[in-house]
């Protein structure tokens, strides 16, 4: 999705689903100030992205944690674009944080990118393979997408992009 976005400079969210402080956000925590929620709208969406990671593996595209190799169209690791869209769609009856864009982000629109490090791979390979079993209740699943979560994603400014798709 990432080389979509600096190839054709826009890209569209999987099924227009996008994260943000939301109301039902804000009222989910009795403290925390913009930053804060930010962060916690940010983590949400990595999870989303081991999600689609996931996909991608059940359609035979993504290595498994035996650590074959990716295809370069697709590294493993988590990545988050931050954007600034006006016309979202907040839906909590999916989550505290999800939204429903109406259209593509646009590349001017983008003001960020948050992505794994290599040193993530590993951790995100695994939890790949086990965000199914942690969506279904696995204590044991849920501790290894935590391994992963527990990694901080790396922030890219947007210019930068495609320099970080040449260095994947």
């Amino acid at each position: 999705m990432l080389s979509k976005l600096v190839a054709d400079r826009s890209v569209r969210p999987v099924n227009g689903t996008a994260f943000a402080v939301t109301p039902a956000l804000r009222e989910s925590y009795s403290d925390g100030d913009d930053d804060e929620l930010n962060e916690v709208a940010l983590r949400e969406a990595a999870l989303a992205s081991v999600r689609l990671l996931a996909g991608a593996a059940d359609e035979g595209s993504a290595p498994d944690v035996a650590g074959q190799a990716a295809p370069a169209a697709l590294p493993v690791r988590r990545a988050v674009l931050v954007a600034e869209v006006d016309e979202v769609t907040v839906r909590p009856d999916l989550d505290d944080a999800v939204v429903r864009l109406s259209g593509p982000v646009n590349y001017d629109q983008v003001v960020a990118a948050y992505v794994d490090n290599q040193a993530a791979e590993t951790a995100v390979l695994a939890a790949v393979e086990a965000v199914d079993a942690a969506d279904l209740g696995d204590e044991d699943a849920e501790l290894t997408v935590g391994d992963a979560q527990d990694h901080d994603l790396a922030w890219y400014a947007t210019q930068e992009l495609p320099f970080l798709l040449d260095l994947l």
